[in-house]
Protein backbone atom coordinates (compact mmCIF):
# COMPACT_ATOMS: atom_id res chain seq x y z
CA UNK A 1 0.00 0.00 0.00
CA UNK A 2 1.48 3.32 -1.12
CA UNK A 3 1.24 6.54 0.83
CA UNK A 4 2.85 9.88 0.19
CA UNK A 5 4.88 10.70 3.32
CA UNK A 6 3.63 14.29 3.10
CA UNK A 7 0.11 12.90 3.70
CA UNK A 8 0.71 9.92 6.03
CA UNK A 9 4.21 8.56 6.64
CA UNK A 10 5.29 5.52 8.59
CA UNK A 11 6.42 7.90 11.35
CA UNK A 12 2.97 9.50 11.40
CA UNK A 13 1.36 6.07 11.69
CA UNK A 14 3.51 5.33 14.73
CA UNK A 15 2.03 8.36 16.52
CA UNK A 16 -1.65 7.74 15.71
CA UNK A 17 -4.02 6.21 18.28
CA UNK A 18 -3.56 2.42 18.22
CA UNK A 19 -0.89 3.08 15.56
CA UNK A 20 -3.74 2.74 13.08
CA UNK A 21 -5.15 4.80 10.20
CA UNK A 22 -8.11 4.52 7.84
CA UNK A 23 -6.63 4.12 4.34
CA UNK A 24 -8.76 6.92 2.91
CA UNK A 25 -8.77 8.66 -0.43
CA UNK A 26 -8.42 5.70 -2.79
CA UNK A 27 -10.11 6.87 -6.00
CA UNK A 28 -9.18 4.16 -8.47
CA UNK A 29 -11.69 1.38 -8.99
CA UNK A 30 -9.11 -1.38 -9.35
CA UNK A 31 -7.28 -0.35 -6.16
CA UNK A 32 -10.64 0.01 -4.38
CA UNK A 33 -11.65 -3.49 -5.46
CA UNK A 34 -8.40 -4.99 -4.19
CA UNK A 35 -9.03 -3.35 -0.82
CA UNK A 36 -12.78 -3.97 -0.64
CA UNK A 37 -12.90 -7.50 -2.02
CA UNK A 38 -9.59 -9.13 -1.11
CA UNK A 39 -8.21 -7.66 2.10
CA UNK A 40 -8.94 -9.51 5.32
CA UNK A 41 -8.17 -8.65 8.93
CA UNK A 42 -4.62 -9.73 9.72
CA UNK A 43 -3.32 -9.59 6.14
CA UNK A 44 0.22 -8.25 5.92
CA UNK A 45 0.89 -4.88 4.34
CA UNK A 46 4.09 -3.40 2.98
CA UNK A 47 3.83 0.31 3.83
CA UNK A 48 5.42 2.01 0.83
CA UNK A 49 6.43 5.67 0.66
CA UNK A 50 5.71 7.05 -2.82
CA UNK A 51 6.01 10.33 -4.68
CA UNK A 52 8.94 11.44 -2.55
CA UNK A 53 12.73 11.84 -2.69
CA UNK A 54 13.35 8.25 -1.53
CA UNK A 55 10.47 5.95 -2.52
CA UNK A 56 10.45 2.48 -1.05
CA UNK A 57 9.13 0.15 1.64
CA UNK A 58 9.23 1.97 4.99
CA UNK A 59 7.38 -0.44 7.23
CA UNK A 60 5.32 -3.53 7.84
CA UNK A 61 1.67 -3.14 8.78
CA UNK A 62 -1.44 -5.28 8.90
CA UNK A 63 -5.05 -4.90 7.84
CA UNK A 64 -6.97 -4.10 11.03
CA UNK A 65 -10.55 -3.95 9.70
CA UNK A 66 -12.71 -5.13 6.87
CA UNK A 67 -13.57 -2.55 4.21
CA UNK A 68 -16.12 0.13 5.11
CA UNK A 69 -17.28 3.31 3.34
CA UNK A 70 -14.66 6.06 3.13
CA UNK A 71 -16.16 9.05 4.95
CA UNK A 72 -14.20 11.55 2.84
CA UNK A 73 -16.42 10.83 -0.17
CA UNK A 74 -19.38 12.45 1.64
CA UNK A 75 -17.58 15.61 2.84
CA UNK A 76 -18.03 18.41 0.30
CA UNK A 77 -15.10 20.28 1.85
CA UNK A 78 -12.70 17.35 1.41
CA UNK A 79 -10.50 16.94 -1.67
CA UNK A 80 -11.75 13.33 -1.92
CA UNK A 81 -15.43 14.36 -2.07
CA UNK A 82 -17.52 12.47 -4.64
CA UNK A 83 -20.85 14.10 -5.49
CA UNK A 84 -22.15 10.81 -6.93
CA UNK A 85 -21.59 8.88 -3.69
CA UNK A 86 -24.43 8.54 -1.20
CA UNK A 87 -24.71 6.93 2.22
CA UNK A 88 -27.00 4.33 0.64
CA UNK A 89 -24.70 3.77 -2.34
CA UNK A 90 -21.11 4.53 -1.34
CA UNK A 91 -18.57 4.30 -4.15
CA UNK A 92 -15.34 4.33 -2.15
CA UNK A 93 -14.10 2.19 0.72
CA UNK A 94 -11.15 1.97 3.06
CA UNK A 95 -9.68 -0.44 5.56
CA UNK A 96 -7.83 0.39 8.74
CA UNK A 97 -4.11 -0.26 8.59
CA UNK A 98 -2.13 -0.80 11.79
CA UNK A 99 1.63 -0.55 12.22
CA UNK A 100 3.52 -3.75 12.94
CA UNK A 101 6.95 -2.14 12.74
CA UNK A 102 8.98 0.49 11.02
CA UNK A 103 11.92 -0.89 9.03
CA UNK A 104 15.03 0.52 7.45
CA UNK A 105 13.84 1.88 4.10
CA UNK A 106 14.14 -0.60 1.23
CA UNK A 107 14.49 1.78 -1.72
CA UNK A 108 12.75 1.23 -5.03
CA UNK A 109 16.08 0.80 -6.82
CA UNK A 110 17.02 -1.98 -4.35
CA UNK A 111 13.73 -3.80 -4.97
CA UNK A 112 14.38 -3.69 -8.73
CA UNK A 113 17.73 -5.51 -8.28
CA UNK A 114 16.11 -8.78 -7.18
CA UNK A 115 15.00 -11.22 -9.92
CA UNK A 116 12.67 -12.83 -7.36
CA UNK A 117 10.62 -9.61 -7.45
CA UNK A 118 10.59 -9.02 -11.21
CA UNK A 119 6.84 -9.74 -11.47
CA UNK A 120 5.86 -7.63 -8.44
CA UNK A 121 3.03 -5.34 -9.60
CA UNK A 122 4.40 -2.27 -7.84
CA UNK A 123 7.60 -2.57 -9.89
CA UNK A 124 5.90 -2.88 -13.28
CA UNK A 125 6.40 -0.02 -15.74
CA UNK A 126 3.46 2.35 -15.71
CA UNK A 127 1.98 1.05 -12.44
CA UNK A 128 0.31 3.95 -10.63
CA UNK A 129 -1.99 2.00 -8.31
CA UNK A 130 -1.73 2.86 -4.64
CA UNK A 131 -2.81 -0.65 -3.66
CA UNK A 132 -1.66 -3.86 -5.32
CA UNK A 133 -1.81 -7.47 -4.19
CA UNK A 134 1.46 -9.15 -3.33
CA UNK A 135 2.24 -12.73 -4.26
CA UNK A 136 2.93 -14.79 -1.09
CA UNK A 137 6.40 -15.64 -2.44
CA UNK A 138 7.18 -11.93 -2.86
CA UNK A 139 5.98 -11.21 0.70
CA UNK A 140 8.15 -14.04 2.03
CA UNK A 141 11.20 -12.90 0.08
CA UNK A 142 10.89 -9.27 1.16
CA UNK A 143 10.11 -9.96 4.81
CA UNK A 144 12.74 -12.67 5.30
CA UNK A 145 15.53 -11.59 2.92
CA UNK A 146 15.33 -7.80 2.60
CA UNK A 147 13.94 -6.61 5.94
CA UNK A 148 16.80 -6.17 8.37
CA UNK A 149 16.46 -6.49 12.12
Amino acid sequence: MKSEPSDVSIDDLATFPNQSVAWYGVRNYQARNFMRDQMKIGDGVLFYHSNCKAPGIAGIARVASLAYPDATQFDSNNKYFDAKATQEQPRWFNVDVQLVRKIELIPLNELRKHPELQRMRTLQPGNRLSITPLDPAEWEYITTRLVSG
